[in-house]
């Protein structure tokens, strides 16, 4: 199924690109593959595709969290109740703009799925030792790839 989310962002970002016309730094008609192969060429400098649309996703995240933290309630004494179903499609646009992210830093559904498992190993061995602040180092993580 990540794959197929992968393949339905690609088509919706491809879409989106066109239909505002936007270009890549050739010119040429920008697409999720320009932006990948960017990544894949090492073209990692700050005014290159990959910087620019990580820093346009990311914004994208953090406005979608702000809106998903509206819909939360924080009142503990209101008798309101949360909306559900606006919260989950919160969450997706949340994802949608993950899923884009993740493919301009070169990751496909399959090593997503490859360093998700390593962090996930990482993450229940600082639970196993105790991890906090104090000896916090990103040692563990080194060897993600």
């Amino acid at each position: 199924m990540l794959d197929k989310i992968f393949d339905m962002q690609t088509e919706l970002n491809d879409y989106v690109f066109s239909k505002n016309k936007l270009k890549d730094k050739s010119g040429q008609d920008l697409t999720m593959q320009s932006i990948i192969a960017a990544v894949a060429e090492n073209k990692l400098g700050v005014n290159n595709l990959p910087n620019e649309w990580l820093m346009n996703y990311s914004k994208a995240m953090k406005e979608e969290l702000i809106e998903l933290d509206e819909e939360l309630l924080w009142k503990w004494w209101s008798k309101d109740e949360i909306d559900m179903q606006n919260i989950r499609v919160e969450l997706i646009d949340i994802l949608h703009f993950l899923v884009s992210a993740m493919m301009c830093a070169g990751l496909d559904a399959e090593k997503v799925f490859d360093i998700y498992q390593q962090k996930h190993a990482v993450n229940l061995k600082r639970q196993d030792t105790d991890y906090k602040k104090d000896t916090k180092t990103e040692d563990d993580n080194k060897d993600i790839n």
